[in-house]
């Protein structure tokens, strides 16, 4: 992690515990080639590239949050179905060394703002969606969280699909 010798305390443990999520998400796909990242292997839309990509765009998006609020969001909502979809593949022309580079863009992006937020309490209402509780607001601390368990999830669904397509485990 770029920042973290400069972080204390609860900073460190938030950037280490997202740092090893991290780790284990970008350590899913290696050795691939760009036909294997962009390989679905089971019923769903999920593919290696595609899971690289999507947790990419969360974070970025959430830390966008953390900074500008819910206005900062605008657009992911609005996004049509095929748009969300592609936020889960690989497109023509995208490479899994160009979506990593972005991936690895967006980490130091937020591993900075964590180093250098003057408060992790400062929070902002969510916006309105279905699946967050009206009026419902958001810590700093909390969206962090929810990055790290959004990156978790989606690196046990990465093992999953790396699993499937040449038997390599990732996280077991």
């Amino acid at each position: 992690m770029t920042t973290q010798g400069a972080v204390a305390g609860e900073r460190t443990d938030l950037l280490q515990a997202l740092g090893e999520q991290r780790y284990f998400l970008r350590y899913t796909v290696r050795g691939l080639t760009d036909e294997q990242a962009a390989q679905r292997t089971t019923v769903s839309e999920l593919c290696l590239g595609g899971l690289i990509k999507h947790v990419a765009l969360a974070e970025k998006q959430w830390v966008n949050f953390i900074v500008g609020g819910p206005s900062a969001m605008s657009g992911a909502d609005g996004a049509n179905q095929a748009e969300r979809a592609d936020g889960f593949r690989m497109l023509d022309g995208e490479t899994l060394a160009g979506l990593l580079d972005g991936y690895e863009e967006v980490a130091r992006r937020t591993d900075e703002l964590v180093a250098t937020l003057p408060d992790l309490d400062g929070s902002h209402a969510l916006p309105e969606a279905p699946w967050f509780e009206p009026g419902a607001r958001w810590s700093a601390r909390r969206v962090l969280l929810h990055v790290i368990a959004e990156t978790a999830q989606h690196a046990g669904h990465a093992d999953i699909i790396r699993e499937s397509i040449d038997g390599a485990k990732s996280m077991g």
